[in-house]
């Protein structure tokens, strides 16, 4: 047995405000069986200062490491963990107060070996962090490819709020640096013959990006990487995961087509009009519903346009997996 139930481990770069608000929010947790190891991957900006703040109010390790990937930061922090379970949030995450209370209660009630639970956006989340969460949520846009409690595919837990136990560690290994590690991470689980459980209620909520053109290109990596999935695990590719990219081609080609027949535009008025109805009622505001459409469209048009693009150099071109322009668009 460890020496605490849960090790939270936190990959660092560049977020000092965001570490804070999230140790603030760790501090506030009802269930304290846990401890938070903060691993700095080599920032020039170091949150160190800010660690050294909580030191009196929470059972924190910080480590500063040379800049390797956010995957090997988290592997990092595995080898230096203490707990029976490894928990893993990303920095722009914030707890619920209840947020240990409620994984340590559903892992008692439903013990796993792999776990994962949703994102959502807090109320105090500006309009356009609300709109993005609605974007990478909604079962409009790719929220049922991602997991929930509407899905298109089985549940596979992400690192913005996920965990495993000490065993699945020692068995599977660590986290390879690559896009979406952990959608690879969580393929080696089930792949060794450890159980996956989605608990829809425990949340975090999630910042995301503070903007379009990051939110952008981030969205844009997540659709060539599942093409740089296909390659590493053949067969793993299901039509669902197409979803944005046929949305793009179809989209494309009735806004060229409505030149000369208008009324093709009217699949493509229907569905902005049910992105914004959506969000409008989700959120009760008109402007995160016109926020929304926009963060939508560039969620589904960014997805879909990476990932055509890396099935035309990875598959067509056959250039296979690229580590290194991997690793550019990652860090550029």
């Amino acid at each position: 047995m460890g020496a605490v139930r849960f090790s939270l481990i936190v990959p660092v770069y560049n977020r000092a405000d965001e570490v804070l608000a999230l140790l603030e929010s760790l501090a506030q947790q009802d269930f304290k069986d846990f401890e938070c190891i903060i691993v700095e991957d080599g920032s020039p900006l170091p949150c160190g200062d800010v660690c050294s703040r909580f030191e009196d109010r929470l059972n924190l390790r910080y480590f500063f490491k040379e800049n390797e990937g956010r995957s090997i930061a988290r592997n990092y922090g595995m080898q230096r963990a203490d707990g029976d379970f490894f928990v893993f949030v990303d920095s722009d995450c914030i707890l619920p107060p209840d947020y240990f209370s409620r994984l340590s209660a559903a892992l008692d009630d439903n013990p796993t070996d792999c776990f994962g639970g949703p994102d959502a956006a807090a109320d105090n989340f500006s309009p356009l962090q609300k709109a993005i969460s609605f974007a990478m949520t909604s079962f409009l846009t790719t929220g049922g490819i991602r997991g929930g409690k509407v899905k298109l595919e089985k549940f596979v837990p992400r690192t913005f709020n996920m965990g495993f136990t000490r065993e699945v560690y020692e068995k599977v290994g660590g986290f390879r640096e690559m896009f979406s590690e952990d959608i690879d991470m969580s393929t080696r689980i089930r792949n060794a013959g450890f159980e996956t459980t989605l608990f829809p209620d425990v949340k975090v909520f999630h910042k995301r990006r503070v903007n379009l053109k990051k939110f952008w290109k981030q969205v844009h990596i997540f659709g060539m990487s599942r093409i740089t999935l296909h390659l590493l695990y053949p067969g793993s590719l299901k039509l669902v995961h197409t979803l944005p990219a046929l949305f793009v081609i179809f989209s494309v080609a009735l806004i060229l087509g409505a030149v000369f027949l208008p009324i093709l535009l009217i699949p493509l008025g229907l569905y902005i009009l049910a992105l914004f109805i959506a969000a409008s009622v989700k959120y009760r505001s008109l402007k995160i519903g016109c926020l929304a459409v926009v963060a939508s469209l560039t969620q589904l048009y960014g997805y879909g346009t990476g990932f055509l693009r890396a099935f035309f150099w990875k598959i067509l071109m056959r250039r296979g997996r690229d580590e290194d322009e991997e690793r550019r668009l990652r860090v550029g």
